[in-house]
Formats: structure tokens, C-alpha cells, sequence
């Protein structure tokens, strides 16, 4: 007979799905990947507007630094999507809890 301290909560069935995140690792891994898949869409998606912005400038300096400014700000926050991702897997590494399966 199994007591009740014996059952691993990870592997127990269970009908409510909000349950099945038994650990933080177990959620992040779920998250991290929709977030950086999300991440690199919208940076191309901004990327390919500031080309566009700069092509269709037509000579006209405010809408040639709005395209290059729309493109720098993209750069940007990939850089940040990634220095975070690169800190959760260090604090991962430190904690040893693991954030990613």
C-alpha cells in the first residue's frame, strides 16, 4: 500500500488541466518557447517595416530616421529577449532548479 508521501506529484493523472504544472520548470518550458518564437516574429515583422520605411523615404530625412530608428529598437529588443533568456538559464544553473525540460 502506497502512502501518501510516496506519490510524485509530477507523474499523478489528473482531469484538471492547470494541475499538470506541477513545477516552475515545468511551466517555463512551456512559456519560453512561445516567447521567443513570439520575439523573433515581431523583431523581423519590425525589421521589414523600417526597411520599408527607409525604401519608401523618397528622400525625405524625418521618415529615413524613423525607418532607422524603428530598426534600431528592433536590434534592441532582441538583444534584451535574449540577455533574459540567458539569465534565466544562468539562475537555472546557480539554483539548480530546472526551468527547462
Amino acid at each position: 500500500m502506497r502512502l501518501l508521501a510516496q506519490i510524485n506529484a509530477e507523474t499523478l493523472p489528473t482531469l484538471f488541466p492547470p494541475a499538470r504544472f506541477a513545477t516552475i520548470g515545468s511551466v517555463t518550458s512551456l512559456l519560453f518557447p512561445l516567447i521567443m518564437i513570439g520575439a523573433a516574429v515581431l523583431f523581423l515583422a519590425m525589421l521589414f517595416a523600417g526597411a520599408l520605411r527607409i525604401i519608401s523615404a523618397g528622400g525625405t530625412p524625418e521618415y529615413f530616421e524613423n525607418g532607422k530608428r524603428m530598426m534600431e529598437f528592433s536590434f534592441m529588443g532582441l538583444i534584451i529577449i535574449l540577455l533574459a533568456y540567458f539569465i534565466v538559464r544562468l539562475l537555472g544553473y546557480i539554483t539548480q532548479i530546472p526551468f527547462f525540460l
